[in-house]
């Protein structure tokens, strides 16, 4: 492991985020049409490995089944504004309209109503009956209070997703969840995270859960490393944790678990790149906030944006760069990396040479700046 000295009594380990690294060209190429970009976890199957990120600015539960017919999963967070409202457009227009000094109290204000579990049932059938894949989201700290609403009404993936997601939680005034004995119960694959390290993502494996999410989310609305300090380069947290997988794997006699990069995902470049240092797809929320549909009218902020004590998140404009079709799919009207991200994808994989994304993991990088 490469450490540094940053004071007498101090080492560092040395990280890199996308930016620090790039792919490396082999002697083969094929044509990108024959370039499969599918990806299953569990029993469902997807044709692009791209999973929408239970944030309000970017999934309603109309985007998510979008995203579904697309050939991408969408992911509704069951604690946002569509299971607090019966409908939020009102509060919508409020968060996009509010000055820039207004805005974190605009959010505090619209997510103190309480959850409605009946409203919970009513999105997660909307989506089932558009035929796609069902899934939704929950902060660790709500998963124990509403997973029996979302499991009977019907998801077929559930997600538990917060900054950092920990198989072992310590507290002294309540109950933890205990995920092991939370995930052995369940009936649907769950997908947990985030996890940063090797140590952490290895743990989150041996609960059972069927997919890791890597990296604390966020993106562009996040100001986790401005409040709490906390930071993951990303290209270094996928591999790591990519190698949890592997390891796991020959721990658990051959059990698979699914690596899925959440955070440091703003152009098409850093999705290439974190399916090259090993992830099987990819979460986004910025990107898909920047389409036409979404639900933040080009403004974007995440859970963390809403905390009544500590906001850890803002939001941010960023802008309108399309349809989500387009955005996805392409075609793309510039070269800023923010269109046709899966037309970008398959063009990287059919310039190194390699025809499906397990492949493409192997893929060869340099690391192109050192700080």
């Amino acid at each position: 492991m490469n450490e540094i000295e940053i004071g007498r009594s101090k080492r560092a380990k040395v990280a890199y985020a996308f930016d620090d690294i790039a792919i490396v060209p082999t002697r083969r190429t094929r044509d990108a049409e024959d370039v499969s970009t599918a990806w299953a976890i569990d029993a469902y199957r997807f044709d692009l490995p791209v999973v929408a990120a239970p944030m309000d600015s970017a999934m309603s539960p109309a985007a998510a089944i979008e995203m579904g017919k697309l050939g991408g999963l969408g992911v509704l967070d069951l604690e946002g504004l569509w299971t607090r409202y019966e409908d939020p457009t009102q509060q919508l227009e409020e968060i996009a309209s509010a000055k820039d000094e207004d805005a974190t109290s605009v959010l505090q204000r619209v997510y103190s109503k309480p959850i409605q579990p009946e409203l919970i049932k009513a999105r997660l059938s909307e989506i089932r009956a558009a035929g796609v894949t069902v899934a939704g989201a929950l902060s660790p700290q709500r998963t124990a209070e509403f997973a029996d609403v979302v499991t009977k009404s019907g998801v077929d993936l559930f997600v538990i997703r917060g900054n950092t997601v920990s198989a072992e939680h310590v507290s002294k005034s309540r109950e933890p969840l205990n995920l092991k004995e939370f995930i052995y119960k369940l009936d649907v694959p769950v997908i947990v995270g985030g996890a940063a390290t090797y140590t952490a993502a290895l743990h989150l494996m041996r609960t059972g859960a069927a997919g890791v999410l890597v990296g604390f989310g966020g993106g562009a609305a996040t100001a986790t490393r401005k409040v709490l300090g906390i930071h993951a380069p990303m290209a270094t947290a996928v591999a790591d944790v990519a190698a949890a997988r592997r390891d796991y794997m020959d721990e658990s006699g051959g059990r698979y678990v699914h690596v899925i990069a959440d955070g440091g995902l703003g152009t098409s470049g850093d999705i290439v790149k974190a399916i090259a240092c090993g992830a099987d797809a990819v979460m986004l929320g910025t990107v898909l906030a920047r389409a036409a549909a979404a639900p933040g009218r080009g403004w974007h902020w995440g859970n963390e944006a809403v905390s009544s004590s500590l906001p850890r998140g803002q939001r941010v404009w960023v802008g309108t760069h399309g349809t989500m079709e387009s955005i996805l799919l392409g075609p793309a009207t510039s070269a800023g990396g923010t269109e046709n991200l899966i037309g970008a994808l398959r063009k990287s994989m059919a310039t190194t040479g390699y025809s499906d994304v397990k492949e493409f993991q192997r893929v060869d990088v340099v690391v192109n700046k050192y700080e």
